[in-house]
């Protein structure tokens, strides 16, 4: 159980933060046009972040206590596999939890 006061600091804390990181984008740049080299990284950025938050569940999942498991290695390299081959993100989710079923099966 968390204390009541270290739970509002937290709270107030994210929303600071939250705050803080809008207005950078809204308050301060508003309407200005960013540099083009900018805005050419931007554009990666939603593609970034789905490896970030999937590497983690690959290399450390919680559900085998943070051991690597080879089932969800193969799914994690079979998504890859059919997402630069194909370049369909649906085919590629598709056949990364066909190999996670397949490998959690065949290899336990």
């Amino acid at each position: 159980m968390i204390d009541r006061g270290d739970l509002w600091l937290v709270m107030i804390g994210l929303g600071l933060g939250s705050f803080g990181l809008r207005f950078l984008f809204l308050g301060l740049v508003g309407d200005r046009p960013l540099p083009a080299w900018l805005t050419r990284h931007l554009r990666y950025t939603a593609v970034a972040m789905m490896p970030a938050l999937v590497a983690p569940l690959v290399a450390w999942p919680a559900a085998t206590g943070g051991q690597t498991d080879p089932a969800r290695l193969l799914a994690a390299l079979a998504t890859l596999g059919v997402g630069l081959l194909t370049k369909n993100v649906i085919l590629a989710i598709l056949s990364g939890a066909a190999a996670l079923l397949a490998g959690g099966y065949l290899l336990g």
